[in-house]
């Protein structure tokens, strides 16, 4: 047996290989890294003994797995993942229907909705997103339209005002945003200003605002904020947040959808 046959049991390889499966095949290190929630230097040391393993190629800042083969040596199914992350994309994928036009950022937690939205078909999917594009592109009669703008390392996507005027030609019956952080009294916060402008304005040309946003995104701070809460018209999360969250929640209008197996109090 190959290497490249090998099942991986070192939990971080697993993930890794997960990882790279739910964004298309390939990611920065820096996109590894918040999509895991662990540090770049955990993911060079991961992606070397990868490499090793024949099962990924490194690249200057980045990982692609090496084959499809990758995928069914190297996904040992632990039944876990990240923070519930992909019960919230499935939550979200239940909510689009077939034939949508519909937008995705470049979040880490819009990855994993992409990847749930591999069982629809005929999407017209628009996205500033290198990975979302590489996921969902000839699948099931899908339309994808890419951004242009200028691409960021830390996200792989577009951003700038190439972005945003490309944007504005698109009726969009859903945008889905991934928060960097949600205040109970500013709403939904992304870290980047030019992702921050984008989201913003996918949110307000959609019908219906989806955003997505594990626990630990609650209570968490992030300078820019991504549009008015009451244009939002859902959140999804994997666990239900404080009374105070709550009551903000229903004084904006925003639908409130939590996705975890069992909520703590």
């Amino acid at each position: 047996m190959g290497k490249s046959k090998q099942i991986r049991s070192n939990h971080r390889e697993v993930e890794l290989l997960e990882a790279l499966g739910h964004l298309g095949g390939s990611a920065r290190n820096a996109h590894l890294a918040e999509f895991l929630e662990v540090s770049e230097e955990t993911v060079r040391r991961t992606s070397k003994s990868l490499a090793k393993a024949e099962l990924v190629w490194r690249v200057r800042g980045g990982v692609y797995l090496r084959s499809a083969e990758a995928d069914d040596a190297g996904f040992a199914r632990s039944g876990k993942r990240t923070d519930g992350k992909d019960r919230v994309a499935s939550a979200v994928a239940e909510m689009i229907a077939d034939g949508s036009c519909l937008f995705l950022d470049g979040g880490a937690t819009t990855a994993f909705v992409a990847q749930s939205l591999i069982k629809r078909s005929k999407l017209t999917v628009v996205t500033n997103s290198l990975n979302v594009a590489q996921i969902l592109t000839g699948r099931n009669d899908n339309r994808v339209f890419l951004a242009g703008g200028e691409l960021s390392q830390a996200r792989w996507g577009t951003s700038g005002p190439e972005t945003l005027a490309f944007l504005q030609q698109f009726s969009l019956d859903f945008s889905v945003i991934s928060a960097d952080a949600v205040d109970e009294h500013s709403g939904f916060l992304i870290g980047d200003t030019g992702q921050a402008a984008i989201a913003g304005l996918a949110l307000k040309n959609a019908r219906r605002g989806i955003v997505v946003a594990d626990r630990k995104k609650f209570g968490q701070a992030a300078p820019f904020v991504v549009c008015a809460p009451e244009l939002v018209g859902v959140v999804v999360t994997d666990q239900i947040p404080s009374p105070e969250f709550q009551a903000s929640f229903a004084a904006w209008g925003v639908e409130l959808v939590s996705v975890g197996k069992k909520d703590a109090k």
